[in-house]
């Protein structure tokens, strides 16, 4: 059964985007079929896979814009059964125009429905930083809520504004919506990060991965070598980290749909 996974965090910085292309190259080498769709204008999801956000006919920005199908806006990566339906900065332009639209909020919730024709195990949305007409589509439209965050005072204190926004989902157009908290980029040297990761264990309980992502200088390194970090060093500690979260994600996915049939 697909499952539409949307990464979203309002504040930048938080390995957003890294969690992205990383827990989808982790799910395709555990043998699923993914598509990555690139919903921020900065298009950093698209230039980590070496695509040039201008050079492609068809974006994201047409999928929410003018209706396009997710089967003809895809595009092929050098990964096998990794596939992303690329942005540019012309997504910026449905922040302003989506909401003069009726039942804007579910654009994206009905071009997968109706995406019959493509066959994936996983579609991954990279959401970008703000909480506007682009996020609240990918909330929409999703299973689980990814929320990467650091283990620091804004990064967390940026969480509520997020359940704020998923409360308002929930009545409106995605009342299945469930949320899970990633913590990324964690010194466990800093004591400061130590207390807030625990802090947030402790109010979200199991709202929160047991997988966390450290800091790892090679997360760094990956974009510019054109590689997801499982694949550019499949050894480094973030590499195993990343396929942990993945199974953990496998895990949770399973027990959802127990749940649901039982």
């Amino acid at each position: 059964m697909l499952k539409t996974i949307a990464i979203s965090n309002e504040k930048g910085g938080v390995a957003k985007t890294t969690t992205t292309i990383s827990l989808g190259t982790a799910l395709v080498d555990l043998g699923y079929r993914v598509l990555l769709i690139d919903l921020d204008a900065q298009a950093n999801l698209t230039l980590s896979l070496g695509l040039e956000p201008g050079e492609s006919e068809k974006t994201s920005s047409d999928v929410m814009l003018d209706n396009a199908s997710l089967k003809n806006t895809r595009r092929k990566t050098d990964i096998e059964n990794l596939d992303l339906i690329p942005s540019s900065s012309r997504i910026e332009t449905s922040e302003q125009y989506l909401p003069m639209r009726t039942n804007y909020t579910t654009i994206l919730q009905r071009a997968i429905a109706n995406a019959t024709n493509v066959s994936y195990d996983y579609i991954i949305l990279d959401c970008p930083p703000a909480l506007g007409a682009i996020t609240r589509n990918a909330l929409a439209a999703a299973d689980l809520l990814l929320i990467p965050t650091q283990a620091e005072y804004f990064s967390a204190y940026a969480l509520r504004n997020m359940m704020s926004l998923i409360r308002r989902i929930r009545e409106s157009d995605n009342p299945n919506l469930a949320y899970r908290i990633l913590v990324t980029m964690l010194d466990k040297r800093n004591r400061t990060h130590r207390n807030i990761s625990e802090q947030l264990r402790s109010t979200f309980g199991e709202g929160v991965f047991n997988t966390i992502i450290e800091l790892d200088t090679k997360l760094r390194e990956s974009p510019i070598a054109g590689m997801p970090i499982t694949h550019y060093k499949p050894n480094s500690r973030s590499s195993t980290q990343y396929r942990i979260l993945a199974q953990e994600l496998l895990e949770y996915a399973k027990e959802t749909e127990n749940k649901q049939t039982a």
